[in-house]
């Protein structure tokens, strides 16, 4: 009916539903759905599959659906008795919804004063709109705000962030087919983000908003900056926008630029002019939201003719022109530059992308790439002439504040990915934009072609060979570190990302000539790039970018390749003494940042790509002597981390002892001066692997051959801490395995001990609490240093060690076979220790025993000398009674050492020394029980009385233990008569 269809649509039945059918009213302007509805009750942004199946049914089968024309032409041409009639039918088919109605409408018309009769004519919804009115495309702004709001409280959760992303892509869809709702529907997703509740939240607490969601929000900011780039939008669309995007950029939670609430250093764009105001105080400038570029970018315009020309013509040349200036419009063969803020320039290339004219973003992004090659050259010439005139003064001059790679407009992939994409289109294809689209859902099964040159491209050259070439140019841009994690992390990420794009073109000739001549450019071009002879400290490092280039020169020109990772082997920022630089430079980085003590985020990671470079340089250097020691140099001059330095012997190691080939004795020396070095770094710092470390320096040492491990054991001192030599390296060099590994013999076994023995001396002079044992152990079988471990024990042994450490080294004597050492060794022992009387589960109950045992069996004498040092040491009365019952119940010396002879008679309690021992095991007993009486609890009566039956059996064994005894009872039922329960069961038990 004129501009409005309805049909009905049936879904049939499936297993558990039954078959629906669904009623669906679609009103239609100038190819636009303008309205729909549907009795299906969906409720989602797109329109639902029963709209979507009367729309297709209509537009493929247009001879089943019959025209009618607007209802108001057909009520036209009815007499009084039709229309009478057509309202009763009407009113009859549908009399319970319409009824109400039209007993209004009646009495409204009836009436002479209403409103509806003040209107010529009457309304009719199948006529279409009026000319002036807008049209636009059905969009469900309730639902799109629905939508939105839930996919963000869902906080990344559930694949939200995924049908985020879905939503923005289907804005660029919208874009590209010039469907005016783009911006509305943007508008109505920026809407919910900034009412996103937690960014207030975020903003009270100080903490960041998760990165998922930053990339999000610097989606939803280049997006706008494509909408107001739109290169055929009116005025006042403008106009609107701007004054939105200010409203959202003045809220207090809108989010910044850098993702860095504390920012010091707010990126300088082209609001800016680079090279003016940059002295201006960073402190005073306004923080860039991430609408401040879209807002920055409604100044631009379109009108430049230059530029009209440029995007509209294949043929703008001026081969007449003088390419002398700076900014000259055509360069020297007379094709067209265009020079612009270069991530500005590359905002215009992607507007022009998203609002499908691929051909004009085509001719722009050509433009830009070959003004950039031309400025590339100009510097390189720019910095030959200043080295000529200054050829001693070190240039550290920072181009660019603002890095292209990383960059919120990300420059260099807008570029790359034009570029890619005209690389699967012939020039058939090029035209019209909805073919463009088309071929856009393609592109990952396409190979990447050379298509045929376009009029601005030299000869052999292609959109693959400049797409390739202006990532190498925006990656090897020397660019200064930036502000924040955010921005940091940034800047590693589009990196890796460029790169992974670049890694799936395979090189062919043509592309490593493209090759070649970047990777000369960056190692002449000075400051002009991060390879450049001498950069910036705060420089962005170069590692993984010089990696790929790596693995991609290798095979075509392995000198360049190495020049090339060697020199982006540096990590300046973690020297102590950076160039002072040259401040006489307007761009100078000083002026900017006075004194910034840069607080680089991403640091760990920067080292471990610093540490990936140099492994892939030892991989490949295998075999080649020279090569191989120039890695070497780097690493030892570049990596400052202990850790990576570790990695990389052990990268070496592997690659030197891969199973299937003889070892690479080179590259083995490399690994081994690699983990030397790391073991002079970690001597005096704490580091939780240097036990990993110093076995696998061993192992390490053990395959680059015995002269390796006499060099590290004589010079232990500067790798290796006195435990570590000991325990570790010698006694895994002495070990069985070692020897046979080496298949060493008399001789070498010999000088290896010799080594050892040396080591182990000087070990135990140094470090004789925790070498001393390990000493004696290696030096078991030379007399002489056996002897002079010995006694460096000894003159310890008063000062310097513990009696846990002495009993250890006493009773390894015993196990040797040198008892009469191990008992002076445990009397030493005995002089340290003080066990007080309620110690009676204390570790070194055992070495007492041990050593009185031991003393026992070697005679009278040496038990009588150890007691008085017991009675001494010891207070606790039931370890003193266990000594003492020991000591009662054989001779001394019975064991027969030596052959000493002995009398055979047991030793008698009245005589020194066992009398001394007993008294003092019984005074012992009594303070142990008066000290237990002053904190007693009930629970431990029964425990107490058990106590005091012991006491008993030693105050026993004196000869007049029976009345000392009694007496000692009497007393405490004296002192304690207060804890009357206690004394009743005393009494009960001793009377």
């Amino acid at each position: 009916l004129g501009f409005h269809l309805s049909g009905t649509v049936t879904e049939p039945a499936i297993q558990s539903e039954p078959e629906t059918v669904c009623n669906v009213a679609i009103s239609f302007d100038r190819c636009k759905i303008t309205s729909v509805t549907c009795s299906c009750g969906n409720k989602d942004i797109f329109y639902c599959a029963h709209v979507v199946a009367l729309s297709l049914y209509r537009i493929r089968k247009p001879d089943q659906v019959k025209l009618h024309l607007p209802i108001s032409e057909t009520l036209f041409q009815m007499n009084r008795d039709q229309l009478q009639k057509f309202v009763q039918y009407l009113i009859t088919v549908h009399h319970t919804e319409v009824l109400p109605t039209a007993q209004k409408l009646a009495d409204e018309i009836l009436s002479q004063n209403s409103e509806i009769n003040q209107v010529h004519g009457a309304p009719d919804p199948t006529a279409g709109a009026s000319i002036d009115d807008e049209n636009c495309w059905h969009l469900d702004e309730e639902q799109v705000q629905e939508q939105v709001k839930l996919f963000l409280s869902q906080g990344g959760y559930h694949g939200s962030g995924k049908q985020l992303n879905l939503l923005f892509a289907k804005v660029r869809e919208m874009l590209k087919m010039r469907d005016s709702n783009g911006a509305r529907m943007l508008t109505l997703i920026t809407e919910q983000f900034m009412a996103d509740p937690r960014l207030s939240l975020w903003r009270q607490q100080g903490t960041a908003m998760t990165d998922k969601y930053r990339q999000l929000w610097d989606e939803l900011g280049a997006l706008w900056m494509c909408i107001v780039l739109n290169p055929h939008c009116k005025l006042e669309q403008k106009a609107s926008w701007l004054k939105q995007l200010k409203k959202w950029n003045s809220v207090d939670v809108c989010p910044w630029e850098d993702g860095n609430h504390g920012s010091e250093l707010p990126n300088l764009t082209n609001a800016l002019p680079q090279g003016a105001n940059v002295n201006q105080d960073s402190s005073n400038r306004p923080h860039r939201t991430v609408f401040t570029r879209a807002i920055e970018a409604c100044d631009l315009h379109w009108q430049d003719s230059h530029l009209q020309h440029i995007i509209s013509s294949d043929l703008y040349t001026n081969y007449c022109y003088h390419d002398d200036t700076e900014n000259s419009l055509f360069d020297s063969r007379g094709w067209p530059l265009w020079h612009e803020h270069v991530p500005t320039a590359c905002a215009r290339v992607d507007a022009l992308r998203s609002h499908g004219y691929p051909r004009e973003a085509l001719r722009l992004a050509i433009a830009i790439v070959n003004t950039l090659r031309r400025q590339q050259q100009k510097q390189l010439d720019m910095f030959r002439t200043q080295k000529k005139e200054l050829p001693h003064k070190s240039i550290t001059l920072i181009t660019n504040l603002e890095g292209w790679v990383g960059h919120p407009l990300d420059p260099v992939g807008t570029l790359f990915s034009s570029l890619m994409e005209a690389c699967h289109m012939d020039d058939e294809s090029f035209p019209g934009f909805s073919n463009f689209t088309e071929n856009m859902g393609q592109c990952k099964s396409l190979e990447y072609q050379h298509l045929p040159a376009h009029k601005f491209l030299e000869e052999g050259e292609s959109y693959l060979t400049l797409a390739v070439e202006v990532a190498l140019i925006g990656l090897g841009q020397q660019r200064i570190m930036p502000d924040g994690l955010y921005t940091q992390e940034k800047v590693c990420r589009n990196e890796e990302q460029l790169i992974s794009k670049l890694q799936e073109i395979e090189l062919d000739d043509t592309l490593v000539k493209i090759f070649r001549k970047q990777a000369v450019f960056l190692l002449e071009a000075g400051p002009y790039s991060g390879l450049g002879e001498i950069i910036h400290r705060e420089s962005v490092p170069m590692h993984t970018f010089a990696k790929y280039l790596f693995t991609s020169l290798l095979p075509h020109d392995a000198e360049l390749a190495y020049k090339i990772a060697l020199r982006a082997m540096r990590l300046l920022v973690l020297e102590s003494a950076a160039p002072a630089g040259d401040l006489t430079r307007p761009h100078h980085i000083a002026s900017v940042v006075p004194n910034r003590y840069p607080r680089w985020f991403t640091l760990s990671h920067i080292e471990s790509q610093q540490c990936e470079l140099a492994s892939t340089m030892l991989t490949a250097a295998k075999g080649d002597v020279r090569r191989l020691e120039t890695v070497l140099e780097s690493i030892q001059k570049n990596i400052h981390s202990s850790s990576h330095i570790f990695k990389l012997a052990q990268d070496a190691f592997k690659i030197a002892t891969l199973m299937d080939t003889l070892p690479d004795i080179t590259l083995l020396k490399v690994s081994l001066e690699l983990g030397l070095q790391v073991m002079r770094m970690t001597l005096s710092t704490l580091n939780w692997r240097r036990r990993e470390m110093v076995r696998w320096l061993v192992t390490c040492a053990t395959e680059v051959g015995v002269y390796a491990l006499d060099s590290i054991m004589q010079s232990w001192f500067t790798l290796f801490t006195p435990t570590e030599a000991t325990s570790i390296v010698a006694t895994t060099v002495m070990s069985n395995s070692t020897i046979v590994r080496l298949h060493l013999d008399c001789h070498q076994q010999e000088k290896l001990a010799s080594s050892a023995r040396t080591l182990a001396l000087q070990c135990a002079m140094k470090d004789p609490q925790n070498c001393a044992l390990s000493a004696l152990t290696l030096c078991e079988k030379d007399h002489i240093a056996f002897e002079t471990a010995y006694q460096i024990v000894l003159d310890a042994a008063t000062t310097g060690m513990s009696y846990t450490q002495l009993f250890t080294i006493a009773r390894y004597m015993e196990h040797r076979g040198y008892p009469m050492r191990a008992y002076k060794l445990a009397t030493l022992a005995m002089t340290h220790l003080n066990l007080s009387y309620n110690q009676d589960t204390h570790p070194a109950i055992n070495d007492v025993l041990w050593a009185c045992a031991l003393s026992h069996s070697l005679g009278k004498n040496e038990l009588a000398a150890i007691i008085p040092l017991v009675v001494k040491s010891v207070k606790c009365a039931t370890v003193l009674s266990d000594i003492l019952r020991r000591c009662t119940l054989t001779t001394p010396g019975m064991v027969g050492l030596h052959g000493r002879r002995n009398s055979g008679k047991l030793m008698s309690l009245d005589k020194a020394p066992l009398r001394q021992l007993l008294d003092a095991t019984i005074g012992a007993y009594i303070n142990t029980t008066h000290s237990r009486l002053t904190h007693i609890s009930p629970r431990h009566y029964s425990e107490f009385i058990e106590f005091l039956s012991k006491a008993r059996e030693t105050f026993l064994m004196a000869h007049d233990g029976h009345i000392q005894f009694t007496q000692f009872i009497d007393n405490l039922k004296q002192i304690y008569k207060g804890k009357k329960k206690l004394m009743m069961l005393v009494r009960e038990r001793f009377g």
